[in-house]
This record gives C-alpha cells, sequence and structure tokens, in this order.
C-alpha cells in the first residue's frame, strides 16, 4: 500500500500534467495562513496575495489532499482553461474582475465567444462532473474556489488534440 507521501507526489505530477492538459501553466501555491494560538485564522487583504512569482495562494487545506480548501486563483488577461470537469463540487466566488465561464454540454467544445460575463461579488457552484471553462479576457480575474479534496480534474479531449 503506498504511503501518504508517495500519493501526494503523484497527485502533484497530475495536476502538473492536468495544467498542461487544460492550457493552464502549473501555479505555485503556498499555505498563505497559519490558525493563531487558538485556532483562528484572520486573512487580512495583504496576507491573500500569491507570492512573486506565483498565481495561487491556499488559505486552508490544499484541493490534492483530503478535507476542506479554499484557494485563491489571479488569472492574468487571456489566461484560463480548457473544456474540463472535476470529480468534487466546487464552489467559486469571483473576487476581482469579471470572469467568463462556460458550463454544461455546449461547453465541450472550446468556442470562448460564447462565454458568459461573471462579473466581481458572483457566487458560482460546479457540480461534480461539471463540464465547464472559463477564463480572464481582457482584465486581471481573482477567484476564491472552496471544495472537499482531493480534486481530479479530467481534460476534455478536443478535436485536433494529439
Amino acid at each position: 500500500m503506498p504511503d501518504k507521501n508517495s500519493k501526494a507526489g503523484a497527485v502533484s505530477l497530475l495536476s502538473i500534467i492536468l495544467f498542461s492538459l487544460i492550457g493552464l501553466q502549473p501555479v505555485a501555491a503556498q499555505q498563505a495562513l497559519q490558525p493563531d494560538q487558538h485556532g483562528f485564522v484572520i486573512g487580512t487583504p495583504d496576507k491573500l496575495v500569491p507570492a512573486d512569482g506565483g498565481r495561487s495562494i491556499n488559505i486552508i487545506g490544499n484541493p490534492s489532499e483530503e478535507g476542506l480548501y479554499v484557494i485563491r486563483i489571479t488569472f492574468p488577461p487571456g489566461s484560463g482553461s480548457r473544456p474540463h470537469f472535476h470529480s468534487t463540487a466546487r464552489y467559486i466566488t469571483v473576487i476581482k474582475g469579471t470572469w467568463w465561464v462556460a458550463s454544461g454540454p455546449d461547453s465541450d467544445v472550446y468556442d470562448p465567444d460564447s462565454m458568459q460575463a461573471v462579473p466581481a461579488g458572483t457566487f458560482i457552484y460546479q457540480p461534480p462532473a461539471g463540464h465547464h471553462y472559463d477564463m480572464a479576457k481582457d482584465e486581471e480575474v481573482t477567484v476564491q474556489i472552496m471544495g472537499m479534496g482531493p480534486v481530479v480534474t479530467t481534460s476534455i479531449p478536443q478535436a485536433g488534440d494529439q
């Protein structure tokens, strides 16, 4: 039986492969916050930014590990994902910018012109195995994602993929 460290390494490698397949660069994630001596976590805005060169922070937990996680990802203009789905539900709040989303059966084929604009302050629920893709079009976008890990992301092959 594999130990927990080898499972975590396999999940991390899988994450890098999946990000490459769906058109994202791996994001440097860091644990942003630590509980105080009483177990409370207070994340002020200055603590909720990625490290230099990074796009993502793990606020609580880790999506590649068992249990609750909360992450923030900042996408530069023109970046996002290709059609894919996740093994577990995800709860997303758009923190900054306008996020563009395609969801449901029509999102199996990548077509950025058919995406829906989702402004800051909007909440999105993605059901387990809910097909979708999303992106930041012309401005930087920050989203906060919550869910239960471990999460497995599966790319939906596109015509012309090899």
